[in-house]
């Protein structure tokens, strides 16, 4: 019987010394590289290093050291061809029958600021994409294997005497994936959102699509959701990540100051507040719409404890996400076994200046940037000739930085660091501040109100004002700018003007 062999080059070393203790039990000879030849000598693994095959030591500080016949030909070899097996024998080189391979962390490099371009240039891996493509189109004699989740389906294909050819198969698609996303991060890196090729890793399937007929999918572009541990709960569906997505991305807008909770339904919120603490906080945000907040998805913006956690237990919830939660409020939470509770650390939450927000129509993609401007309202221009009050201008504020959330046309009343009401997704600015009067728990005399755009005509201005706002921000440009002015003058109140504008579709 030939010597069977297995390639093993990672970066991410994640299960790599269990899986080579199982190759080597099912008769495998190790051929390694560099930090992952390192990892298996400690692990106490017979490895053969790979310049022992090639004959070459590592060059040019390992920029070249699997790129050689001795190594590619052993891939590539058909073994249903006489004629490769043979030109093999001839030369010497034996066969690769397992490569397990990932690649340099590019993307992680790329985002940390300390590093000069030479320093990411580095991390662009070139053996690694090819040893990976190589092995994939031989996919009917190799397995390629560049996902530690992988090692144990594989470890167990390989202890089976039957065809592992689906499998084989299911890999290769997977590598490919790995590679092309890998070359779509680099091509964003030296263009820019104009140079980005779109491309990602399908992770595993949703609940459902948008409705129970629908299939979803979930596939990793790059740092973000897709990196949320999910702690407890059932399946989540492609509503569940738009939505948990909507209220997280606000509440971490909102919460630097003060613990702030978010409320969304069906991609709006519903209820968004800062507090002393995360129960004032919710209670808060619930109070704006507690009909419309059952069956919601909740983002808090501190770590979930007790205190919390038995609030939210008394409202059926689809989803929970936080920074993190204590093992106590895991306890409390899993009584309600269903829901779905999430954790996704800040750091990793945030969005690059260059990560592109994509969607898609029939036949293509759209892409744009992330709107992660946020602005401050006391650098803003005060049109009319009152000026908000401090704590008026702190309502704006809170206002103003919800609203950006809020599908257009858009309308957000505010008070106190919480939301009064909200107007969302109506063909109208008029029908929206309607929706504020009709859903409204509280009275809105005295309250700040926000408008993602400016408003075409006086009369958007004037029904917030007869619903009680004593101030408004807009972002201003329309032509009649100033007869919209001149109604806020009228009616005595303050208004200030961004220069921003804040659809959302």
């Amino acid at each position: 019987m030939p010597v069977r062999r297995a390639l093993l080059s990672v970066t991410d070393k994640s299960g790599i010394e269990p899986f080579g203790r199982a190759l080597v039990a099912l008769g495998y000879e190790l051929v390694s590289t560099g930090g992952t030849l390192a990892a298996l000598e400690r692990a106490s693994l017979p490895v053969v290093p790979v310049s022992q095959v090639t004959g070459f030591p590592e060059m040019m500080d390992g920029r070249v050291k699997t790129l050689h016949p001795a190594i590619f030909g052993g891939i590539l070899a058909r073994r249903s061809n006489p004629g490769d097996l043979a030109e093999l024998e001839a030369r010497g080189l034996g066969l690769f029958d397992v490569v397990v391979v990932n690649l340099y962390a590019f993307e992680r490099a790329a985002g940390d600021p300390k590093l000069t371009e030479a320093d990411v240039l580095e991390q662009i891996d070139i053996g690694g994409p090819s040893l990976v493509r190589a092995s994939a189109k031989n996919w009917p004699h190799v397995f390629i294997v560049t996902r530690p989740e992988d090692y144990g389906r594989v470890a167990d294909a390989l202890a089976s005497p039957g065809d592992a050819a689906a499998l084989r198969r299911e890999l290769a698609g997977a590598a490919f994936g790995h590679t092309a996303r890998y070359d779509a991060a680099i091509a964003a890196w030296f263009h820019g959102q104009e140079g980005l090729a779109v491309a990602g890793r399908r992770t595993g399937e949703l609940r459902s699509g948008e409705n129970p007929h629908q299939r979803g999918a979930l596939y990793r572009t790059g740092p973000g959701y897709a990196d949320a541990a999910v702690h407890q709960g059932k399946a989540l569906s492609y509503n569940n990540w738009l939505d948990l997505s909507s209220a997280y991305d606000l509440c971490m807008e909102l919460g630097g100051d003060a613990p702030a909770v978010v409320i969304v339904k069906h991609g709006n919120p519903c209820g968004a507040a800062r507090g002393g603490d995360l129960v004032s906080a919710w209670q808060r945000a619930l109070a704006t719409d507690p009909v419309s907040a059952f069956g919601g998805v909740v983002a808090v913006s501190a770590t979930l404890d007790a205190p919390i956690a038995r609030q939210l237990t008394e409202l059926f919830l689809e989803v929970v996400i936080a920074p993190e939660v204590t093992p106590e409020a895991l306890e409390i939470l899993s009584a309600k076994k269903n829901l779905r509770v999430l954790t996704l650390p800040r750091a990793t939450w945030a969005a690059s200046e260059g990560e592109l927000q994509l969607r898609s129509v029939r036949g293509a993609v759209l892409g744009q940037g992330w709107d992660l401007g946020r602005v401050a309202l006391a650098d803003c221009r005060v049109v009319t000739r009152r000026h908000p009050t401090a704590a008026e201008l702190a309502d704006l504020q809170f206002a103003w930085d919800t609203a950006k959330h809020v599908k257009s046309n858009a309308i957000v009343f505010a008070r106190e660091s919480a939301t009064l009401a909200v107007g969302a997704g109506q063909m109208s600015r008029i029908d929206s501040v309607a929706l504020c009067r009709l859903k409204a728990r509280s009275p809105l005399a005295g309250a700040a109100a926000a408008s993602d755009a400016f408003f075409p005509f006086r009369d958007g201005l004037d029904a917030i004002a007869e619903a009680g706002a004593t101030a408004i921000v807009q972002p201003g440009g329309s032509v009649r700018d100033e007869e919209v002015i001149a109604a806020a003058d009228e009616r005595g109140i303050a208004m200030v003007f961004t220069g921003t504008r804040h659809f959302r579709h």
